[in-house]
C-alpha cells in the first residue's frame, strides 16, 4: 500500500478544533492558541501552541492531545510542538473572546467541557459492542469516576437490559434551566456512579422503533441538550453500527469526541471496522483504539478455541495505524451478566472480566486519562491581571 498523502494545513485545523481547553470552553485553533501550522513533504508537522502561561499545568494534556489528534491522520509521519506563551494583549483578546463565546453562542450540548467523550463504534452488528461499553463503564466507575452512558443505538438499544435498569426517564424542573430537563438513571459501581440515558426507558424493549434518520439524529441531539447530565468525568456512547446520520451528527456536535472500535477476529468484521475508522478520520475524530472481542472462546474446562479466526483485531490496528488496546475473549459468563443486568467487569473473576478491567486502567491512565482542572488560565489570568495593576475582568 503506497503511503498516503501529507495533509493540508486545513486538515490540521480541523484535527486540533478536537483539542479543548477545559477551563476556558472553546477549541485551541478558535481561541487563536494556534497561530501557525506547517506541514513538509514528508509528513512531518509543526505546531505553534501558545499558552497563557508558559508553567500552565495543562500544558502536558494539550500535548498528549494534540500529537494523538494530528499523529492519527495516516498521512503525518511526526508531529513537533514549538511551545510560545501570550503577550498580555493576546492573553486579554483570548480571554474576551473566551467570554463572548460563553454570552453569545450556547453551548452545543449540556456535556461539560472537561468530560473525556468516549464513542464506542463498530462497522457491523453483532461484535459485541453494546456488552464492551457497559463492561468498560462500569470498569471505570469502579475506579471512582462518574461516567455517563449514552445508547445512542437508537434501534437496537441493549444497554438497560445489559445494566439491569428499568426506571423510566422523567423530566424536572431545574434551576438554571428554561425547560425541564430528563435526569438519567443511575446506579453505583464501586465508589464511582453510572449516569444512564436510553430510548429503552422510554419504550417497552419489545417496541419496535420505526425511525428515519433524521429523528434518530434528533434524538441523541436531545439526550445531549436536554439531560441534566451534571458533572462527568467520562461520557461513554454506544454507538448504532455502521457509518449512517447518527455517526455524522456526533461528529458535528461532539468533535471532540475520542473513538474506539470494535471488531472480532473475523476478517470480514476487521474488513467492515476500517469503514468506522475511516468515517472518524474523515470526520476529524481521534480513533483511540481497536479493542478486539471474542477473541477466543474459553470452556469450563479453560481451554481456549479461536472459534471466529485469529489476529482480526491487530490486522485492523494496523491497517488504521491504531493501537490494539485489548483482546477480550468470549466466556459464558459475559452474556450471563448481560442477561441478568450484571456485568462481569464489577464483581466477575473470570479472563473476561479481567480483560475489561485492564482495559479500563490503559484507557484512563494512558489512552484518555481525566482531564484535570488545574487552573492555569481564568484563575492565574485573575492574579496577573492583578500583578499589572488592572482590575479582573468578570467572565460571563
Amino acid at each position: 500500500m503506497p503511503p498516503a498523502a501529507p495533509p493540508t494545513v486545513d486538515d490540521i485545523l480541523g484535527l486540533l478544533r478536537g483539542v479543548i481547553d477545559p477551563e476556558l470552553g472553546g477549541n485551541v485553533v478558535d481561541l487563536g492558541m494556534v497561530p501557525a501550522v506547517t506541514v513538509a513533504d514528508d509528513g512531518h508537522v509543526l505546531i505553534t501552541v501558545k499558552l497563557t502561561i508558559s508553567g500552565c499545568p495543562l500544558r502536558a494534556q494539550i500535548k498528549k492531545d494534540v500529537e494523538t489528534r494530528v499523529g492519527a491522520h495516516p498521512g503525518v509521519s511526526k508531529v513537533k510542538i514549538e511551545w510560545g506563551e501570550m503577550t498580555p494583549d493576546e492573553r486579554s483578546a483570548v480571554m474576551s473572546k473566551a467570554r463572548w463565546n460563553a454570552k453569545e453562542n450556547a453551548p452545543d450540548t449540556a456535556i461539560p467541557a472537561n468530560t473525556r467523550v468516549l464513542a464506542i463504534a463498530s462497522g457491523k452488528g453483532g461484535v459485541g459492542k453494546s456488552s464492551v461499553t457497559v463492561n468498560l463503564a462500569a470498569a471505570i466507575a469502579a475506579r471512582g469516576f462518574t461516567v455517563g452512558v449514552l445508547d445512542a443505538d437508537i434501534w437496537g438499544f441493549s444497554v438497560p437490559r445489559l445494566l439491569g435498569i428499568s426506571d423510566r426517564l422523567e423530566a424536572q424542573k431545574v434551576d438554571g434551566s428554561d425547560r425541564p430537563l430528563i435526569i438519567p438513571n443511575e446506579r453505583r459501581v464501586g465508589a464511582g456512579t453510572l449516569k444512564v440515558v436510553s430510548t429503552g426507558f422510554l419504550v417497552d424493549e419489545e417496541t419496535a422503533l420505526m425511525w428515519r434518520g433524521l429523528m434518530l439524529t434528533k434524538a441523541v441531539e436531545q439526550f445531549l441538550n436536554d439531560v441534566r447530565w451534571g458533572q462527568l468525568d467520562y461520557l461513554l456512547i454506544d454507538m448504532p453500527p455502521g457509518t449512517g446520520d447518527v455517526q455524522m451528527g456526533l461528529a458535528r456536535m461532539l468533535p471532540r469526541t475520542d473513538m474506539l472500535i470494535v471488531t472480532t477476529p473475523a476478517r470480514a468484521a476487521q474488513k467492515v471496522a476500517v469503514r468506522a475508522a475511516d468515517m472518524a478520520r474523515r470526520s476529524f475524530l481521534r480513533v483511540a483504539g481497536v479493542v478486539e472481542n471474542m477473541s477466543t472462546f474459553i470452556c469450563n474446562h479453560g481451554e481456549h478455541y479461536a472459534l471466529f479466526g485469529e489476529g482480526g483485531g491487530r490486522e485492523l490496528a494496523e491497517t488504521i495505524g491504531a493501537e490494539l488496546l485489548a483482546q477480550i475473549p468470549l466466556e459464558a459468563a459475559v452474556a450471563a451478566g448481560g442477561d441478568s443486568g450484571a456485568p462481569v467487569a464489577i464483581d466477575g473473576q473470570g479472563e473476561a472480566a479481567q480483560a475489561f478491567r485492564a482495559l479500563a486502567e490503559r484507557l484512563v491512565n494512558e489512552t484518555v486519562p481525566p482531564i484535570a482542572l488545574a487552573g492555569c488560565s481564568a484563575r492565574m489570568l485573575e492574579s496577573i491581571e492583578l500583578t499589572l495593576g488592572r482590575k479582573p475582568a468578570t467572565a460571563s
